[in-house]
């Protein structure tokens, strides 16, 4: 930042009397009329979402919360037990897996299509550019993102739904459109099946609401850490990451402790 430029925020001030949020009284126009998606969705944009990006937006929230004993939910369990006085700490810890293999990678599925399509004209060959884009990493040897599951091998039963649901407001162009091909053109590379996951969907989707690449991996960020939360509650009442260690102690050193 140079000497003379200004310090700026545009989304938020407050006095003793007020909170004001993008122009809206947090006290009296979103207290109790904005859920936690749409407040989500002020804060990204700086406008209230209509109906259909609502329900769209907090489907694409929703799903990202829960996905089992993940390695973000076993970090944090982990982290909890060595740090119990530090939920924040253990939840950062969670946080911080959701890279570039798990979770975060709507990020990376997002780029590939607002890096092809947001400055493409309308007649644009989407089939040339998904089959460009799968040549490219394939002969890279780098992941598609976005593209095949190593639990939902044989399709993520969240992406048909969430795709269903863009489709049923109005949210369903041409970023969806090229992840689609884009699954189809990594099939026929490929020659085996390779679904879109619910991350691919989520990078298609948060395309259409107008969500810029960079910032995708936040919806991750922002609907895990209730997930984590949520184990921490648990951890808490009926603990697991003693027996974890344990067990993993005692499988893992087996072998030196029979000599």
């Amino acid at each position: 930042m140079k000497n003379n430029e200004t310090i700026r925020t545009d989304i938020a001030w407050s006095n003793e009397d007020r909170i004001l949020v993008h122009g809206l009284d947090l006290p009296l126009e979103i207290i109790g009329k904005f859920s936690l998606g749409d407040f989500a969705f002020l804060e990204l944009t700086g406008r209230k979402p209509n109906e259909d990006e609502s329900i769209v937006f907090n489907a694409l929230a929703v799903t990202l919360v829960e996905h089992g004993l993940t390695p973000s939910v076993l970090s944090t369990r982990l982290t909890y037990l060595g740090a119990p006085e530090s939920l924040q700490g253990a939840v950062a810890a969670g946080l911080l897996g959701l890279g570039n293999t798990f979770a975060g990678t709507m990020e990376g599925a997002a780029r590939i299509l607002q890096v092809h399509l947001n400055k493409a004209p309308d007649n644009i060959d989407l089939d040339a550019v998904a089959l460009s884009i799968v040549q490219d990493h394939r002969a890279s040897k780098s992941i598609i993102p976005g593209i095949g599951h190593n639990l939902h091998k044989k399709g993520d039963p969240r992406t048909p739904v969430l795709f269903d649901l863009a489709a049923q407001h109005n949210l369903s162009g041409r970023y969806v459109d090229l992840m689609k091909r884009i699954e189809m053109a990594a099939e026929r590379e490929f020659g085996k099946r390779l679904p879109i996951n619910a991350t691919g969907a989520i990078g298609a989707i948060g395309s259409e609401l107008g969500l810029p690449w960079n910032i995708m991996r936040g919806i991750a960020v922002m609907a895990r850490s209730i997930g984590l939360v949520a184990h921490l509650l648990e951890e808490a009442k009926n603990p697991m990451a003693k027996p974890i260690w344990d067990q993993i102690e005692e499988q893992a050193t087996k072998h030196m402790r029979e000599y």
